[in-house]
């Protein structure tokens, strides 16, 4: 290889690496507390029947993050932002309250997600949470993008500790390799209620807004979208690959085992203690509290973000407090709600709401989609990086997949006895 194609593939490199992180940090906060927790239960209630969806999970998830990071590149505003110029105020602040409200729920689950995985090394919730909640509000508030980018890039890699534990529990690699490529479906409530969690907390509506203002705060120049491109796309693989772990570690050990039941993330990673070994059942709790802390951060994040842009108020981790109070004041309000009910409500109340959030997610998904769709066939909008036809098929399949399966959770939930039970 010559010198200078070296030198063209360390620039070309570089420029990856300084692109590098919207879409990685977006990506992997999906394996937040809530969705280790879902991934769990899928593994130890349904073994390795549920790990085919996570092939067009992937694919749909690729599909949606490239085009709000195309329309940040494109046009340099959030979509929050660009949901209130085109569609006016009334609509932007019914979504936003909607999206406030299912993201409360999902910021409860982060810290019930702390308080669970620290139980593991003894902490209490007590001590945990307040402590999770005064770092993450730190770290956001008194740190710059880049500074808090970094923290972010660097709990990314922790997430290798479900491989580890995964490979730890000794599962039949075999088996649950033919299961991802050979998809299999059952009419029961339990498995619909799962995928619409699975779908839920792998493609959350929040994401698309998060992923759309980092890209925008960050200031990727059209010229390097490639780059922000590569980074959605290994983002989003990766997130999947360490819920394939998951599933995997819970159905290889707790599925077998016939022991079923599990309340929380630490259930899991204390069942695995017996089956998989002292170091697995670690390994999981360490990769559940820094999922926990990491989401934590990001989750009040992104909903300062796209409310403060749908009411078209400052926001960004670079301004001052003075400068963006609105969007450090909910960031801070977010924080504390959510530290005040992990505190004050028993573990058992803070289950129902850790698997409902990611169903709500599911819900609220479509709407979300339906207005990037619109936005990103814009001509006026998007000029000739509009969405080809083979995004548009795969959001609009995402859209009907969701909604369906909403209306027949809804038939499985009122009428149990149209569906089979098991």
């Amino acid at each position: 290889m010559t010198r200078e194609k070296l030198r063209h593939y360390r620039t070309r490199f570089l420029i990856f690496m300084a692109i590098l992180g919207p879409g990685i940090i977006t990506a992997n906060v999906d394996n937040d507390a809530g969705g280790i927790y879902t991934y769990s239960v899928a593994g130890a209630q349904f073994g390795f029947s549920l790990l085919w969806t996570l092939i067009p999970i992937t694919v749909a998830l690729i599909i949606v993050q490239e085009m709000v990071a195309r329309m940040g590149v494109v046009t340099g505003k959030g979509l929050a932002d660009l949901i209130r110029e085109e569609y006016g105020f009334r609509t932007t602040f019914i979504l936003m309250v909607l999206l406030i409200i299912t993201n409360l729920g999902n910021t409860v689950s982060e810290f019930a997600g702390l308080a669970s995985g620290m139980s593991v090394f003894g902490m209490s919730r007590f001590v945990a949470v307040p402590l999770g909640a005064l770092f993450v509000w730190l770290l956001v508030v008194k740190g710059s993008y880049r500074y808090v980018e970094k923290v972010f890039l660097a709990a990314c890699v922790i997430y290798i500790a479900y491989p580890v534990s995964c490979f730890l529990a000794r599962p039949d690699w075999t088996s649950s390799l033919i299961s991802t490529f050979k998809p299999s479906f059952h009419f029961t409530a339990g498995y619909l209620y799962m995928i619409i969690g699975l779908v839920g907390t792998t493609i959350a509506p929040w994401m698309q807004f998060y992923l759309q203002a980092a890209v925008v705060e960050k200031g990727v120049k059209l010229r390097n979208y490639f780059y922000s491109k590569l980074d959605v796309i290994v983002g989003c693989i990766i997130t999947d690959v360490v819920a394939f772990f998951i599933i995997v570690a819970c159905a290889a050990t707790i599925y077998v085992s016939g022991h079923r039941e599990i309340r929380d993330a630490a259930d899991a990673a204390m069942a695995l203690r017996p089956l998989a070994g002292q170091a697995a059942s670690a390994l999981f709790a360490v990769g559940l509290c820094n999922a926990s802390l990491f989401s934590a951060c990001i989750l009040p994040l992104a909903t300062a973000y796209y409310v403060c842009e749908g009411l078209g108020l400052e926001s960004g981790i670079n301004k001052r407090f003075s400068e963006a109070p609105a969007f450090y004041w909910l960031y801070t309000s977010l924080i504390f709600v959510g530290m005040l009910i992990v505190v004050l409500l028993s573990e058992s109340q803070q289950v129902p709401i850790i698997l409902l959030s990611q169903v709500a997610n599911g819900i609220l998904l479509p709407i979300v989609v339906i207005f990037m769709l619109q936005l990103t066939n814009r001509e006026d909008i998007m000029g000739k990086y509009r969405n080809t036809r083979f995004f548009n098929v795969v959001a609009r399949i995402t859209c009907v997949v969701m909604v369906g399966l909403t209306l027949l959770l809804v038939v499985s939930t009122f009428f149990p006895n149209k569906l089979p039970a098991h």
